[in-house]
């Protein structure tokens, strides 16, 4: 006689066992017909187990997270079906689920083409409409090896071998197609409502290059056709702002093969650099930070005291000389501290903001470089404070102040907050870390800030706070950080004289507002679809003229904005009016001020914006008045 207990407490109870699918009928046939999957004991399982004893229990529907997961397994294996279906001798191999979808890896002795895919997505939805049950049995490894092997899937063969002997294997069949697997799955292919195949690519068999090549088939799931039509959407607006095509469509930057992961910026793109440089130094100097800058070879002792050589060796580029080991930069903090160290620190000198716009190198795999996004050299709007237990409080509010006002000023209004806590792996005793953390946690909560814990994401020397841009299109970017460190300072001997005479080590405070800056101006170019903000843009003003009896004009128009400061290219090319503002808008450019004889005779300029609209002739100063306007207030 099961009691089964429900999220909300309620209890039912049922003379016999009974199966996942029944419970939800009990309740209603509205529940009954959503379910596809149960969680007992935090356990996904299919709708057809039974339960023979006292639980609490979980109906999963699309409507959760985890059921979108099972939706999106459940068609891989539809996609894997009619594969099989139509190309009986490709062999099936793993097929998981990823972020927004899932893909499938196929060994086949011909190349799938973009018009099998299209079969191959037909032949899903006549599986769909077929409704086909899809039911789970176990098989011993040995029973199950043989299964496969006789049915010429040589890989899933070797699948189990790689499983333990005593493992009972589940095998889930749909129709006439059957795959290894632990399941759940959804109780018949007709739940799976909202999908589409996506692109081919290669991929060697266990991620092995020494293996041989499989045909990986990439797809995404949704639990209905509005949602997947709104990712198909997205995914559009997300090419159209691809960062790397915009920034050769610009002439903004290029990467190329002979310095894998690093970035050849070019004048445009580095004036947007620049930009952000200047507008983050200005607010160090107001916000009282000093400005360092330190070596790029550094000892490997200082980092294997710092940590971080067994935390991150394998990322670390190394070099030798006169026989001894350095390091290229990876990160700044140990360096800050080196500079703390020099001379006594009292208690009156802290809190010590030291900032440092920091060049680090850091060997991500090439796999996972992607344009300015992700890269092995890279700076960072890096800055550490040295501060007393008693001052950490007011550091982190007065950061979380700062953060928010750069982030508006480039246009982000939505901002997700994360707090993340100590990880398995760690330095520093539990007493520490709960002072650390317990600091962050009141930080945010004197603010009233909405944030979402994290357990275990901190970093090994202490937690932190994490703030996620969401940008136009719903993507996320976590950006700025910062992290409480009770640990570095005292390993490489930092300390300063308490009021009572005493030596005391600082606490550590690691932050970064945008991180990355080739990243964050990744996400702003993609944010902004490459139409900057006036006072971001690497050009602010063409001006153009009609004919070249108007050039002299134009040019001096030029010359006096250039000696105001302002961003300005000229067009004096003997083309056609009309043919300079179609090029000089698509690169993007705010103010086009065209030149002809009403503009000199008047001595105006007419305004053109970028998006088409004719704002007039007006004088040059009013047009000054109007850009130095946009500039301060980051429009």
């Amino acid at each position: 006689m099961p009691i089964i207990t429900l999220p909300d407490g309620n209890q039912c109870q049922f003379e016999t066992p009974v199966t996942i699918a029944e419970v939800a009928n009990s309740i209603g046939a509205g529940l009954a017909k959503a379910a596809i999957a149960g969680k007992i004991d935090e356990c996904l399982l299919d709708i057809s187990t039974v339960i023979t004893t006292d639980v609490k229990l979980t109906i999963i529907t699309d409507r959760d997270e985890e059921g979108l997961e099972i939706i999106r397994h459940s068609c891989a294996h539809l996609m894997a079906q009619a594969v099989k279906s139509l190309f009986p001798t490709a062999q099936v191999t793993i097929g998981p689920v990823i972020e927004n979808g899932f893909f499938y890896d196929f060994a086949y002795e011909e190349s799938f083409t973009p018009d099998d895919l299209e079969k191959i997505q037909f032949k899903m939805q006549e599986l769909v409409k077929q409704n086909l049950p899809i039911t789970r049995s176990v098989m011993s490894r040995d029973d199950a090896t043989k299964f496969f092997r006789e049915g010429g899937e040589e890989y899933k063969a070797k699948i189990i071998e790689s499983i333990p002997n005593n493992e009972e294997l589940s095998l889930y069949q749909q129709g006439e197609f059957t795959d290894l697997c632990r399941g759940p799955h959804v109780p018949n292919t007709g739940k799976i409502k909202a999908f589409k195949l996506m692109k081919l690519a290669g991929a060697y068999w266990r991620g092995d290059s020494n293996n041989e090549m499989l045909q990986r088939i990439y797809g995404t799931a949704w639990t209905n056709k509005k949602d997947l039509k709104s990712y198909l959407h997205r995914l559009e607006e997300a090419e159209k702002r691809d960062h790397r095509k915009l920034g050769k469509q610009l002439d903004l930057f290029h990467m190329q093969p002979e310095a894998p992961g690093m970035i050849f910026w070019h004048d445009k793109g580095w004036k947007i650099y620049l930009q952000i440089t200047s507008y983050i130094r200005k607010l160090l100097r107001e916000n009282d930070y000093q400005e360092v800058n330190t070596p790029q070879l550094v000892d490997q002792s200082l980092w294997e005291k710092s940590g971080h050589w067994d935390k991150f060796g394998d990322m670390i580029f190394s070099t030798s000389s006169e026989n001894r080991d350095y390091a290229v930069k990876p990160m700044n903090c140990p360096c800050h501290i080196q500079i703390y160290n020099r001379g006594i620190k009292s208690y009156r000198d802290l809190p010590l903001r030291m900032a440092e716009f920091g060049s680090c190198h850091r060997n991500e795999p090439s796999g996972t470089l992607h344009g300015i996004m992700r890269i092995r050299n890279f700076v960072q709007d890096d800055a550490h404070i040295f501060c007393t237990e008693d001052q950490l409080q007011q550091e982190v509010s007065d950061f979380i102040d700062l953060v928010f006002k750069v982030y508006t000023d480039f246009g982000f209004s939505d901002i997700i907050i994360n707090l993340s806590t100590r990880p398995e792996k760690r330095v520093g005793d539990d007493e520490v870390w709960d002072k650390a953390e317990q600091a962050l946690e009141l930080a945010l909560n004197n603010k009233e800030l909405d944030w979402d814990l994290q357990p275990g994401e901190g970093a090994f020397y202490g937690p932190k706070i994490e703030f996620v841009l969401k940008d136009c299109i719903g993507r996320l970017w976590q950006c700025g950080t910062i992290q409480v460190d009770f640990s570095m300072p005292g390993r490489l001997g930092a300390e300063y004289i308490a009021s009572d005479g005493s030596k005391q080590v600082p606490v550590m405070l690691h932050r970064a507002i945008l991180g990355s800056l080739e990243r964050f101006i990744g996400i702003l170019i993609e944010e902004h679809a490459g139409v900057l903000p006036v006072w971001l843009s690497p050009v602010q003003v063409a001006v153009l003229n009609i004919t070249d009896a108007h050039a002299e004009y134009a040019q001096n128009i030029a010359t006096k904005l250039i000696k105001f400061g302002f961003k300005v290219v000229t067009d004096l090319r003997n083309e056609k009016i009309g043919f300079k503002i179609r090029e000089n808008t698509l690169q993007k450019i705010p103010y086009l001020l065209i030149i002809g004889g009403r503009e000199v005779e008047n001595q105006q300029v007419a305004v053109r914006l970028r998006n088409g609209e004719d704002k007039g002739s007006i004088s040059l100063e009013a047009f000054i008045e109007q850009l130095e306007a946009d500039i301060i207030n980051h429009v």
